[in-house]
């Protein structure tokens, strides 16, 4: 659906983009990730055709956007900027952006997805007065006024409540999984990324320095931790000194009741047996996997 090969992009003396190469396969839920300045916006920017690559390419189901204006119908966009007419209420602008689109039943449409993103109760209301969460909401709805098969979100819940959050990360799914649409999804909110994205490609200082799926990140860049529950901070804080003392793995995090045991040198059976030893009663023990967080901090620090 969306694929970049050798892509480049030079602005005076700098360069932005340096050979970049990613494929996002149709269904997909892509995250694009990276630090302010890596570009990212500018990815987006010569996919939709608004601005031509240096150096190589970026298609949209298999050809230039910027040469194939047509093929703008069938892709949606939610940026930074919300792009919504203030003067404008909730539903009108919704009817606007449908009508450029030549949406049928545009009425309809619209109050369809003004529920959808929650703002029922501000349908008539004046944009410009909306709060940022609101607005947010609303440029959401406005990025799939045309039913598009390829979306591209860029921050999609900055300045959203959690409960606004929760709404938009379901909708994204359902977006995916229901309607299959493909995804391009920029954020910084690592955790929402790590709960939606099937895949992940990490952009620094204009290089691909990461792309493949979740998975195979956290197999390839976790480090062997195990987590331990405790019937209280006390006991977890005994724990640990045991652990510790006895040589038994190179780190060791009290979390409240609970202990995370980083690089064990022993296996898990010895670890639980050497605690019970000492009359401490293990509730619970689970193996933990790296966050994308932790992973994303460990690749871009390198």
């Amino acid at each position: 659906m969306i694929k970049a090969i050798n892509c480049s992009k030079v602005i005076g003396t700098k360069k932005i983009l340096d050979n970049i190469n990613f494929e996002v396969r149709k269904g997909n839920i892509f995250g694009y990730l990276g630090p302010n300045g890596a570009g990212k916006t500018t990815t987006i920017r010569i996919a939709m055709g608004l601005m031509k690559p240096s150096g190589g390419s970026l298609h949209i189901f298999g050809s230039d956007i910027g040469n194939n204006g047509h093929l703008r119908q069938r892709v949606g966009i939610l940026t930074e900027n919300s792009g919504l007419y203030g003067n404008l209420s909730a539903i009108d602008n919704l009817k606007y952006f449908g009508l450029l689109y030549s949406v049928k039943n545009i009425e309809e449409k619209a109050g369809n997805l003004i529920k959808l993103v929650g703002l029922s109760e501000y349908t008539h209301q004046k944009a410009g007065t909306f709060s940022t969460g609101m607005k947010r909401k609303l440029s959401l709805a406005k990025s799939i006024i045309n039913d598009p098969e390829v979306l591209f979100l860029d921050e999609p819940t900055a300045g959203l409540d959690p409960e606004s959050q929760k709404l938009v990360r379901e909708l994204i799914l359902d977006l995916a999984v229901n309607r299959k649409i493909t995804i391009f999804l920029t954020s910084h909110n690592l955790d929402e990324v790590q709960r939606i994205c099937t895949h992940i490609c990490i952009l620094n200082r204009g290089k691909v320095v990461v792309n493949d799926s979740l998975n195979n990140l956290q197999a390839k860049y976790s480090k062997p931790a195990f987590g331990i529950k405790l019937s209280s901070r006390e006991l977890a804080k005994k724990s640990s000194e045991i652990i510790m003392e006895a040589n038994m793995a190179s780190k060791v995090e009290i979390i409240e009741d609970s202990i995370n045991i980083i690089d064990a040198k022993v296996g898990t059976n010895k670890l639980i047996r050497v605690l019970v030893e000492n009359d401490i009663e293990v509730i619970e023990a689970a193996r933990l996997s790296s966050s994308l967080e932790d992973i994303y901090l460990n690749i871009i620090n390198k």
